[in-house]
């Protein structure tokens, strides 16, 4: 009888070839637990959104730094380093950068791995996680990566060069210490859950061990891992402080980047769950805080900022806790009401502001009235531009998480590529998502979304908010005036022999949107001292020709820099129309970065039927 050939054992060496592999293997599988980890997510705030994270830094990883093969171990994690830091997201995934940067770090001049070089890679990396927290907690995934690590450095001594014995033997020791992790941290043992940034290192080292072992298949062996039933986890949302509401982060990059000066500026800032984690030349930062321009200001005395992203945590967790109702999102352009925006929990996607060389987040960054101040105090003319794709993704992902479906009012297709960003996002989406065209902009666009808002808040389903929007479309009217037009001119959306004729008449120029969605100049008033009562009588006479409006009209004013004209112009359309509902606002940079200080808009929309 021929001789039964006998398994083949494992390597003792891992190369950078198998490395990899194991790395494509771990991010696959962090990637889909994504939704468990979401919905044990309690700590540092309940946001519902530590599996997204990490599955969009190690997504990042897959992409842009597994996708190509390398023969040396240590230049395959420098580039797993790089690509985890740009692409980190939360508290969980910047940890984690950090911790694939600390490992990097470690074994960038070695070609391949022995259990020794593994381990006082691991350690290293752990280390690093650490001292890139401001504020260590126990009970987290620190504690679980230094569990890890420590057994690893055991385990290694014990296998000799065997790392993959080493690693598994050291894996059972991170398991432990994640079903530990409801005994460090009362608030994970009120819910009844593990930390869920700990799991989702555990369920990467698994995916890791998964490949070493040569199957690919083993189960993940957690033991009794305390999870929350479906549904079960507690309401929290009062646990978010709003006084750090906003998740915010960005990218900072130079040369000789001190972290600890960064970390240091930062805390006097009274940032919560900061992290800062790269190296000298490429650093993410982490923070929440009630204020994201203060962060991002900080960062931009010590490098270049990219990558900025400020998450609201509060709307986060209300749209975990509602799981029945429709999410309604729109972009910045549309200027809402803060008191609707809170109402209702409306989602805004921040479009991009560039002033004096910096970008900023329009409202999440950067306030209205400090982009006034900037921009009166600015030799350049502002500009701005859409929202990225992932930055609807982000949204789109976290709603859709929870919520059974989505509708993104969104500013005028002809206006802006922002619709067409959203829309690139939406087809990535599994639940049903809508992007609407509203045809409009600014004060108009908001009408759409707060009506929307209202009736998903009344639990109408997809079909039905779209239907009237579809409705009141046509019906939702906008108005401008531009007191002062060398901003249109020098953007080019005036002819410059247009601004002489302007000054030399005494003419204001007053725009209406168009049925396509285009803002046409229309014709102009004769006046100057009593503009914002010339302007309600001709949006009064308009208005009352185009549309019927049983129950009134709603109303939005917003103003540039000009609230005392914002105001006299609503009280003075309050006398001339029926008007059941009002709100005054400041409109931001979409707006005042073309039309300048000084103008004035008006939305108007028939009010429900009650």
């Amino acid at each position: 009888m021929p001789e039964q050939a006998l398994p083949l054992r494992p390597a003792p060496i891992v190369t950078a070839a198998t490395l990899r592999r194991a790395l494509v293997v771990a991010a696959q599988r962090v990637i889909a637990a994504r939704d468990e980890l979401n919905r044990i997510n309690v700590f540092p705030v309940p946001d519902g959104d530590t599996g997204s994270n990490l599955a969009a830094t190690l997504g990042n990883v897959l992409h842009a730094a597994l996708g190509q093969r390398s023969r040396h171990a240590g230049e395959l994690l420098a580039r797993v380093g790089n690509a985890a830091i740009d692409g980190a997201r939360g508290n969980s995934g910047a940890i984690m950068a950090q911790f694939l940067m600390g490992v990097a770090e470690q074994a960038r001049a070695l070609p391949q791995l022995d259990a020794a070089a593994l381990a006082a890679a691991v350690r290293r990396g752990a280390d690093s996680a650490r001292a890139a927290l401001a504020q260590p907690v126990e009970g987290t995934i620190l504690s679980v990566m230094t569990a890890f690590s420590e057994a690893l450095s055991e385990s290694a001594y014990q296998h000799g060069d065997n790392a993959r014995a080493a690693f598994a033997a050291a894996l059972l020791r991170a398991r432990r210490a994640l079903q530990d992790t409801p005994r460090q941290m009362a608030l994970l043992q009120k819910a009844g859950v593990v930390d869920a940034g700990a799991l989702g290192f555990v369920d990467w080292l698994e995916g890791m061990a998964d490949y070493l072992a040569g199957d690919g298949r083993l189960p993940r062996q957690v033991g009794a891992v305390a999870t929350a039933e479906a549904g079960g986890l507690p309401h929290l949302h009062q646990d978010v402080d709003p006084r750090w509401r906003y998740c915010t982060e960005c990218l900072v990059l130079g040369e000789g980047i001190d972290r600890g000066a960064l970390r240091d500026t930062l805390l006097a800032c009274g940032l919560d769950s900061l992290v800062v984690a790269g190296n000298a030349s490429r650093v993410r930062v982490h923070g929440h805080t009630g204020m994201p321009q203060q962060l991002f200001d900080v960062c931009a005395q010590h490098g270049r900022v990219e990558a900025m992203k400020a998450d609201d945590m509060l709307l986060q967790q209300r749209s975990v806790e509602s799981a029945d109702k429709v999410a309604v999102i729109t972009d910045s352009v549309a200027d809402v009401p803060v008191p609707i925006s809170e109402r209702y929990g409306i989602h805004i996607v921040p479009v991009r502001v560039s002033l004096d060389g910096r970008d900023y987040l329009d409202r999440a960054g950067l306030s209205t009235a400090e982009f006034y101040r900037r921009m009166a105090a600015s030799a350049c003319l502002p500009q701005t531009s859409q929202p990225p794709p992932g930055d609807f993704r982000r949204v789109f992902e976290h709603v859709l998480g929870y919520q059974p479906a989505a509708v993104y009012v969104g500013v005028s297709r002809p206006l802006s590529g922002t619709l067409q960003s959203g829309e690139t996002a939406a087809r990535m989406q599994a639940r049903p998502l809508c992007c609407f065209d509203s045809a409009n902009a600014s004060v108009g666009q908001a009408l759409l979304a707060w009506r929307a808002a209202e009736l998903a808040d009344a639990s109408a389903g997809l079909p039905a908010i779209t239907a009237e929007l579809e409705r009141l479309r046509p019906l939702t009217l906008l108005f401008a005036m531009a007191r002062d037009i060398s901003h249109a001119v020098r953007g080019g959306r005036i002819p410059r022999w247009a601004a002489p004729l302007v000054r030399f008449t005494g003419l204001t120029p007053v725009a209406v949107m168009s049925g396509q969605g285009v803002l046409q100049v229309t014709g102009g008033l004769f006046a100057r001292k009593q503009a914002a009562e010339a302007f309600a009588r001709h949006v009064a006479a308009k208005a009352g020709m185009r549309v019927a409006v049983p129950a009134g009209w709603r109303v939005i004013v917003g103003h540039a820099d000009a609230r005392d004209d914002g105001q006299r112009l609503l009280a003075a359309l309050q006398q001339r129309l029926p008007v059941a509902a009002a709100h005054l606002l400041e409109v931001g940079p979409a707006i005042g970065a073309h039309a300048g200080p000084g103008a004035l808009l008006v939305g108007l929309q028939p009010a429900p039927c009650v």
